[in-house]
């Protein structure tokens, strides 16, 4: 995996800073945004600089509900969703690729919850980025 980038707490993440970074995925990018505000306008992102991790990461949110992580790497970005075991049928019956399916199933759990990470190359990424949204706001 890619290091992370947006490293500096006082450089906060800009459309300039960020199209500089993930190169040929701006038009992914913007087609994911624009499918979050047409279709989802309730939902709330917040850039925060995490200590942790010593990088900017955005959150994204339906009310108190975390749906998922977004983080910038060269040339690409990062969305991270995390799911329950509750979402595990729905995500192996779900269109996403079976390299993905196969991440959650073998992916390392954290308590009750599993991680599940888009790399975004391709218009088919932010496919799989829609319907992972979609099982995310369906469970309770």
């Amino acid at each position: 995996m890619e290091p992370q980038l947006l490293n500096d707490p006082t450089q906060f993440p800009s459309d300039e800073i960020i199209f500089s970074h993930i190169g040929n995925t701006k038009d992914i990018w913007i087609k994911l945004f624009e499918f979050l505000q047409n279709d989802y306008p309730e939902i709330v992102n917040e850039w925060r600089y995490y200590n942790d991790g010593k990088s900017w990461l955005l959150k994204s949110q339906r009310k108190t509900k975390t749906m998922f992580w977004l983080s910038i790497q060269q040339n690409s970005f990062l969305t991270t969703f995390y799911f329950t075991e509750k979402a595990e049928q729905m995500i192996l019956e779900s269109g996403i690729s079976d390299e993905l399916k196969n991440q959650f199933v073998n992916g390392k759990r954290f308590n009750k919850i599993r991680g599940l990470t888009i790399t975004y190359n391709s218009l088919t990424d932010l496919e799989y980025f829609k319907e992972l949204f979609k099982i995310k706001l369906s469970i309770k």
